[in-house]
């Protein structure tokens, strides 16, 4: 009798486990589901733990759970997040180890040409000069910290032969890792065209940050370089601990990926996530700060979900004896 009151109190309290667990999977790593199966609600409320931005799109995954994502995702405009595949492209054909400098290139006096042309039209440049020579670490350095569009032409050239031929390569990797509602115009993100979704450029930015070297170049807070002197990383939030790649404009918004180390009931998880479309107009530091507002949201409300439900998974009935 007494085995069996043991067996009947400890059923419940497995039971209770299992749904808090089961529960947390649903509400923090479906993509676009809410739990019980109810229509997940932009902007976060009862209905779902994770306070997703009023506007735009987003999407995380905490430690190593699956990733959640915002509802309607749909292809938009991405900017200079598209210079997180320039990068994965470049470094899957010639990957970096430790202190390796990799491939050099010089530039032309046509590249020189250029990047004055694009400056002059409003495009987020990187000054060089005819003759520079210049690193793939240094060109990495160039394209993810002050996010030259001149830069990611340049590594398109030294890469795949010229930009087309580029195009073609970072089209082939988005379909490869099944980002099927993404498609790459551009290796910068200036043309309006290079449009993504936050579930897509997660599942990009996720795979580039298993180089070590994307690692670092994306969490330093400035970067110098021959020509153009030092330069200083556009990520808002850089100084708070979180790394990654910003974009934006008018088209696309303020928008950011970005990864962050954090400890939740004394375990350490890395956040990663996408916000996609923040903010209003087309002054960059107020797209960015919109865009800074919402990963911090959807992250602080991602992780006191995590801490409720590990709780409400550790809390269950004692045995009686």
């Amino acid at each position: 009798m007494r085995r069996r009151l043991v067996l009947i109190l400890t059923v419940p309290a497995l039971l209770l486990a299992h749904w808090a667990y089961s529960a947390a999977g649903q509400l923090l790593y479906d993509p676009g589901k809410a739990p019980y199966g109810k229509p997940p609600l932009p902007g976060g409320s009862r209905e779902t733990p994770i306070a997703w931005p009023e506007q735009g799109q987003a999407a995380l995954a905490l430690g190593s759970g699956r990733a959640a994502a915002s509802p309607h995702q749909e292809p938009a405009p991405i900017a200079s997040l598209a210079k997180v595949m320039t990068a994965y492209v470049t470094l899957e054909r010639h990957p970096l180890r430790g202190e390796q400098e990799g491939f050099t290139i010089t530039v032309s006096a046509a590249q020189a040409q250029a990047e004055a042309r694009e400056s002059a039209q409003g495009a987020s440049v990187v000054a060089v000069r005819p003759g520079e020579r210049l690193t793939e670490r240094e060109l990495l350095q160039a394209l993810l910290i002050p996010s030259g569009n001149n830069i990611a032409q340049m590594l398109a050239t030294a890469v795949a032969g010229s930009e087309s031929g580029f195009l073609e390569e970072m089209n082939a990797q988005a379909d490869a890792l099944g980002m099927r509602r993404t498609t790459y115009t551009d290796p910068s993100g200036f043309d309006p065209g290079t449009v993504s979704t936050a579930a897509d450029q997660l599942r990009v930015f996720q795979h580039a940050m298993r180089f070590q070297v994307f690692r670092e170049i994306v969490s330093m807070p400035s970067v110098t370089l021959p020509v153009a002197g030092t330069l200083t990383n556009y990520n808002p939030l850089i100084a708070a601990g979180y790394a990654g790649k910003t974009g934006s404009d008018s088209a696309a918004g303020g928008c950011l990926a970005f990864f962050t180390h954090l400890t939740v009931g004394g375990r350490s998880l890395t956040a990663v996530g996408v916000v996609l479309g923040q903010g209003h107009g087309s002054d960059t530091s107020e797209l960015l700060a919109a865009a800074a507002e919402a990963a911090q949201q959807v992250v602080h409300s991602a992780v006191a979900a995590r801490r409720r439900t590990d709780v409400n998974a550790n809390h269950h009935p004692r045995e009686s004896t």
